[in-house]
Formats: C-alpha cells, sequence, structure tokens
C-alpha cells in the first residue's frame, strides 16, 4: 500500500515536472516578472494606505510620529540626538519639529547648563495623541523582521538591495521610513491646528 502511495506520489510529480519543462521559458520569465512586480506594488500600496491612515486617524505623517515617540521614549533630549536617532539631518527634524510646534505637540527650550543646546519636550496633547496613534507601519515591519532568522535577514536585504540597483535607484538619497512623499512635507490639509480641531469637532457632531 505505501509503495503504491508513493508511487502515485511520483508519477504526479513527473507530470508536473513535465508540465512545466514544457512551458516557453519566456513565459515562465514573464510569470516571474509579474510576481515581483506585484509583490512591489504591494508594498508600495500599503505604505501608502498606511500614510494615509495615519493623517485621517492623527493628522500627522509617519515621520512625525516617530519623532514624536523618539522624544517621549528618551525624554530630555537635543535636536542633535533626535536627528542621529532618526538618521536624519538636523535641518530635516528642525523642519519636522517645526509642523508638530504649530500643531502645539512640542515645545522647545535651551538648555539651562549648556546655552548652545536646544532640548524638545512633548506637550500633554501630545502624549495623549500616542496613546491613540496607529503603530506605524514601519514598526510592525521592524518587528517582524526581528523575529527572522539572520540567513533570512541576509537574503531580504541583499534582494532589497538587488531590486533597489535594477531600478537605477542607487543614487536616490533616502531615509530608513516606510512612508510616501518628502520626510518632513505638511502632514495633510490639517497642519494648522485650528483645522484640525474644527475637523475633530465636525466627526464628532
Amino acid at each position: 500500500m505505501f509503495s503504491r502511495h508513493m508511487s502515485e506520489i511520483v508519477d504526479t510529480l513527473k507530470a508536473g515536472y513535465n508540465n512545466a519543462s514544457s512551458l516557453n521559458p519566456q513565459d515562465i520569465t514573464l510569470d516571474r516578472i509579474d510576481e515581483v512586480l506585484v509583490a512591489l506594488r504591494r508594498v508600495i500600496r500599503a505604505t501608502d494606505l498606511h500614510s494615509k491612515h495615519l493623517a485621517k486617524t492623527t493628522g500627522l505623517t509617519a515621520p512625525q510620529i516617530l519623532l514624536l515617540q523618539t522624544i517621549r521614549d528618551k525624554g530630555q533630549v537635543t535636536i542633535g540626538e533626535i536627528a542621529q536617532q532618526m538618521s536624519l539631518s538636523q535641518a530635516t527634524v528642525t523642519s519636522i519639529m517645526d509642523r508638530l510646534e504649530k500643531r502645539q505637540l512640542i515645545f522647545r527650550e535651551r538648555s539651562k547648563t549648556d546655552k548652545r543646546k536646544v532640548h524638545a519636550y512633548l506637550t500633554d496633547d501630545a502624549y495623549e495623541m500616542l496613546k491613540d496613534a496607529p503603530m506605524p507601519l514601519q514598526d510592525q515591519f521592524a518587528r517582524q523582521f526581528s523575529d527572522l532568522q539572520e540567513w533570512e535577514q541576509t537574503m531580504i536585504i541583499s534582494a532589497l538591495q538587488r531590486v533597489a540597483s535594477m531600478m537605477d535607484a542607487d543614487h536616490i538619497d533616502a531615509s530608513p521610513f516606510l512612508d510616501v512623499g518628502k520626510i518632513d512635507r505638511q502632514s495633510t490639509q490639517w497642519d494648522k491646528p485650528e483645522a484640525y480641531s474644527n475637523h475633530n469637532g465636525n466627526q464628532s457632531k
């Protein structure tokens, strides 16, 4: 009985192999290209949809959320330390912080011991917003990526770097954020605090 089942399995595998062998190699290549493009499209769409979800629920971008989280987690922190933690230039961090300060989510103060340093702090509104804010997409990715074996991580990095090279994207300056658009862009049309407040008020009616 066991031998008969094994024979059937082998015959099935042979039939599948013969069918695959009869296909045009060009057709197989096109199918694989389609699979790659679909996977890339899904990544782009997931990033775009999550960015829109963040904007709809908080009025913020993913980099703005991550900057707030950095200040919350590190406590008293300078702009330079934030820039280093987030792998961004100080100019970009300053631009993001200007928008967050306009939203009254952060405030900055000069150090009492070293006037050359400026520390950033969260407001109470920022703490409340972070409690309800969706998890940034890259946080979800980072957690799952960390659970992979080292060889799997290396394989993914190598494959993605090769894809970037094949798309002639090696020269493009990019920050480590799963987000679309400029890192320091306006969050949404609700970039002004009063506009966001009015929007929330209209939603609650």
